[in-house]
């Protein structure tokens, strides 16, 4: 069988099983202590890549996923991980992280078995002990690989449809807000401001500025290009930044925006300009979008660049200053803007708008919206 037969009679399985098959307590708790730790899903990634290595080839070892180790029974955890399972993983819509675990500072440049006398670095330390002891359960024939993998899949599954279940309730509750006066524009600036004050946030102004341009996009003869994995770096995938705005009909970037959840730095106005020199087409503005203070310096620092860049514009921009005026130009579009940035924020993975900050959000709106 390939390994996407495999994948495929494994999510068969754990769809229709009405309870776990696995008799050992202990295992079980492990399993569900795995596939529940929201904190880290490098560890069930890594578990899934080895226990389908294992399905695919009997005769390796589940604790020795890496090559380097160089013995018969080792094999590539990271060729399963990539090659299968980001595939399986996306079309089912686990809560697992879309990219490998093996690229994970943890679990990279290792050459040695992952058995439970070795201690690896990283939080929590409870779910690499008990991943590995699942690795070694599974060596040790204490439970059946396929079981262990049935058992990971539905557990994955259940949590996936919780998660589901809440947005919807959240979703259901916000609908019986539906015909009441639209919040204002300063309404809409607080609720997204209080958004942004919430934990694990870096991703929301890169949203902030996507919303405007897809809620104003047939007023400005101006488009946005797909927005970038967020953990996604420039250099790997050829951006410009973090939001790429091109003119109607065109697919190259004119206007490009950064966001920071910091200061901006004259490092940072360089390493724009080195892009801006090296872009293949001419940019119009790099605008860097900030939530901290804008040095006064720095600010003039950028403006020097136009002359030298031949017509392109650096500029510093306030994240909030950035809405506000957007909301103000656009204020009959306001309610669209805010459907726009509601939409990114729950189609972003989970490793990029974790699920309680998607919950916080629609919490945030309803509240906003029905006047508590």
């Amino acid at each position: 069988m390939t390994p996407h037969d495999i994948l495929h009679g494994i999510f068969k399985k754990a769809s229709t099983a009405s309870a776990p098959a696995i008799a050992d307590a202990a295992i079980r708790e492990r399993v569900d202590y795995v596939c529940r730790c929201m904190g880290n899903r490098a560890g069930v990634r890594l578990l899934m890549a080895c226990l389908l290595a294992k399905l695919h080839r009997p005769a390796v070892d589940p604790r020795k996923p890496y090559t380097e180790i160089g013995s018969a029974d080792s094999f590539s955890g990271r060729t399963y991980d990539e090659r299968y399972l980001t595939a399986f993983i996306n079309e089912h819509r686990l809560p697992v992280n879309q990219t490998t675990a093996f690229l994970t500072p943890t679990l990279r440049n290792i050459n040695h078995a992952l058995t439970t006398d070795i201690e690896l670095v990283g939080r929590p330390r409870e779910l690499y002990t008990k991943t590995l002891q699942l690795l070694d359960d599974v060596a040790m024939r204490r439970i059946d690989t396929e079981t262990l993998f049935v058992a990971t899949v539905r557990s994955l599954i259940l949590l996936r449809d919780e998660k589901l279940a809440r947005i919807h309730a959240l979703l259901d509750a916000q609908k019986q807000n539906s015909g009441a006066l639209p919040l204002s524009s300063e309404a809409i600036i607080t609720l997204i401001g209080q958004h942004l004050a919430c934990k694990n946030a870096s991703r929301l102004p890169v949203l902030i500025v996507a919303a405007a341009y897809r809620a104003a996009q047939a007023h400005l003869g101006e488009h946005i290009l797909p927005l970038r994995a967020h953990n996604a770096a420039d250099l790997q995938t050829g951006a410009l930044g973090d939001v790429e705005i091109c003119v109607a009909g065109e697919d190259f970037a004119v206007t490009v925006y950064e966001m920071k959840m910091k200061r901006v730095t004259p490092d940072d106005i360089d390493a724009a300009a080195l892009k801006i020199a090296r872009a293949p087409q001419r940019i119009h503005n790099y605008l860097f979008v900030t939530t901290d203070a804008i040095i006064p310096a720095v600010a003039e620092y950028a403006a020097t660049f136009y002359e030298k860049l031949d017509g392109t514009e650096i500029a510093i921009l306030d994240c909030t200053g950035f809405l506000r005026h957007f909301l103000h130009l656009f204020h009959r579009l306001r309610a669209h803007y805010l459907d726009a940035y509601q939409e990114l924020v729950l189609s972003e993975p989970d490793s990029a708008v974790s699920q309680s900050l998607k919950e916080a959000f629609l919490a945030l709106r309803q509240a906003a919206e029905s006047g508590e």
